[in-house]
C-alpha cells in the first residue's frame, strides 16, 4: 500500500487532524515485536493526549505503519490482522517511511507527529532526518529524556546538590538511555559547566560493559557519551572490560538511571556501594513492565537505610520504612512531559519541536516537585495533578518555542490565553430513562 497512503490517510473521520502518533510496533514497552498487535500504543497515547493534555481527540489520528513481524508466533497465529510476513529492513524500510512522512505532510501540513515505540535501530536515524522537515518527536528518546531529567533536577535539590554536581551512570545505552544522557549533558550545561566537563560527568553503561574510547563498532548515538580509556581502565577488576559494578565502585556516583529493561540489575552490593560514599543516593530503575524493574524500591529504602531518592518507570505503592514512617514512590512517566508539549506546541502555532523545548519541559516538571516542601512526599506530583501540571509545561514550552523562533511572536499572557482556548474538556451529556 506504499504507494496508496495519501489516499488511506484521506479516509480520516476528519480532515482537522492535529496530532499522529505513529509506531511500527517493533519495541512494546517490554513485550518486544508486537506487528500490527502494537496499535494500542498510539490509541492509548492519544487517549492521554485528550485527558491530560486537553488536545481535541477528533483531531487526533492514531496509525500504525505494518512492516511486518519477527515474531513466529505472530505470523502463526490464525487471528492475527497483521502481515504475515517478516520485518522489511534496509531501503525498502526507509522507502516506506519516506513514501508515509511525505503523505502526512500533504494531507496533514502542520501536523504534530510523534514517533512511538520504533526499535533502537530505527528511532534515532528516523528522529534526525525528519525532525528539521516536520514538526515531530520521538517519544522513547525525548519525552522519556524529559521526564528522567525533571525528576532528576528535583531529586538533586532535595538532596541540597545542584544537577552540575552530579556523578551519573546511565545502564542502558540505547536510544532511551542516550537520550537520556544528552538532556542530562545539555542540562548541565545550563547550570554553567563546559560541555566537556558535562560528558566526563554521564557514565554509560551497556552489555560491553562502560562505553569509553577505545571501543570500535558502537552506535552513532553513543559516540559522543565516551569516557576516555586512559582513566577508567585503571578500575577494570579484570583488565578487559569495566563492568557495572567497577564503575559503581571506582566512581562512586550519586545517581544511577537506567532503562535497560534487564531486570534486578541494581542488586543490594552494588547499591549498598553507592550507598556508602553518598548521604542521599538517587536511584531511578525506570523500565517497565515491572517484570522488567532493575529493583524493587523496597529493597532499596531498605539497602539505603531509607536514604535513597527513588523514582520508577513502573507504578509502585508508598513503602512503609522500618522506622514506621511512609515513602512515596515518584512514577517518572512520559505522560507528564507529551501531553503538556503538545499543547504547547499546537497553542504556539510552532512549527518545529525543538530540544530546548524539552529542556523548558523538564525544568517546569522540576519546580512543582512536592519533596521540594515535604521531604516524605514523591518527587513528581501525583497522578491526579497530572492535567494542571501538564498546563503550566504548556506553557513553558509555548514561550520556549516562541523563544527559539520557531512559533508566532506572543506574550506570555497571551500564550495562557491560547492554551485556554485550545484546552478541550469533555462534557457527557445525561441520559434519562423515558418510559
Amino acid at each position: 500500500m506504499k504507494d496508496r497512503i495519501e489516499e488511506i490517510l484521506r479516509h480520516a473521520a476528519n480532515d482537522t487532524v492535529e496530532v499522529i502518533v505513529v509506531t511500527d510496533g517493533e519495541r512494546i514497552l517490554g513485550l518486544g515485536d508486537q506487528g500490527a498487535g502494537g496499535m494500542g500504543i498510539p490509541i492509548g497515547k492519544l487517549s492521554i493526549y485528550s485527558s491530560v493534555g486537553g488536545i481535541d481527540p477528533a483531531n487526533t489520528l492514531p496509525i500504525l505503519l505494518d512492516v511486518g513481524t519477527n515474531d513466529p508466533e505472530r505470523i502463526a497465529d490464525p487471528i492475527y490482522l497483521g502481515w504475515r510476513h517478516e520485518r522489511i529492513t534496509g531501503q525498502d524500510y526507509d522507502d516506506f517511511i519516506e513514501a508515509f512522512v511525505a503523505a502526512v505532510d500533504k494531507v496533514f501540513p502542520g501536523v504534530l507527529l510523534q514517533w512511538e515505540d520504533f526499535a533502537q535501530a530505527h528511532a534515532a536515524p528516523l528522529l534526525e532526518r525528519y525532525r528539521d522537515r516536520l514538526c515531530t518527536f520521538n517519544d522513547d528518546i525525548q519525552g522519556t529524556a524529559a521526564v528522567a531529567l525533571g525528576t532528576l533536577m528535583a531529586a538533586a535539590n532535595v538532596a541540597g546538590s545542584t544537577l552540575a554536581q552530579q556523578r551519573i551512570v546511565v545502564f542502558g545505552a540505547g536510544s532511551a538511555g542516550c537520550g537520556i544522557a544528552e538532556q542530562i549533558v545539555r542540562g548541565m550545561m545550563r547550570e554553567g559547566l563546559d560541555e566537556a566537563t558535562a560528558r566526563r560527568n554521564v557514565h554509560m553503561i551497556d552489555r560491553v560493559g562502560l562505553l569509553h574510547d577505545g571501543m570500535t563498532g558502537l552506535l552513532p548515538i553513543q559516540s559522543r557519551l565516551l569516557q576516555p580509556r586512559d582513566k577508567v581502565m585503571a578500575w577494570s577488576s579484570d583488565g578487559n572490560a569495566v563492568s557495572f559494578a567497577d564503575t559503581v565502585a571506582n566512581l562512586h556516583p550519586t545517581a544511577l538511571i537506567s532503562v535497560s529493561g534487564q531486570p534486578r540489575q541494581f542488586t543490594e552490593e552494588i547499591v549498598r556501594s553507592m550507598a556508602s560514599h553518598v548521604e542521599r543516593p538517587i536511584i531511578f530503575p525506570l523500565s517497565n513492565p515491572t517484570s522488567r524493574v532493575e529493583a524493587v524500591p523496597g529493597d532499596l529504602v531498605n539497602w539505603t537505610d531509607g536514604r535513597a531518592l527513588i523514582a520508577t518507570g513502573s507504578p509502585f505503592a508508598p513503602i512503609v520504612r522500618g522506622d514506621g514512617a511512609t515513602q512515596f514512590i515518584a512514577q517518572s512517566n512520559n505522560a507528564y512531559i507529551f501531553p503538556g508539549m503538545g499543547l504547547g506546541v499546537l497553542a504556539a502555532g510552532a512549527r518545529r519541536v525543538t530540544d530546548e523545548m524539552f529542556m523548558a519541559a523538564a525544568e517546569e516538571l522540576a519546580r512543582h516537585s512536592p519533596a521540594l516542601a515535604d521531604p516524605a512526599a514523591a518527587l513528581l506530583p501525583p497522578v491526579a495533578e497530572l492535567k494542571p501540571i501538564s498546563r503550566k509545561i504548556a506553557l513553558a514550552v509555548a514561550r520556549a518555542a516562541v523563544a527559539e523562533g520557531v512559533a508566532p511572536q506572543n506574550d506570555d499572557e497571551t500564550l495562557a490565553r491560547l492554551i485556554d482556548q485550545r484546552s478541550w474538556e469533555p462534557r457527557y451529556r445525561p441520559y434519562r430513562r423515558v418510559r
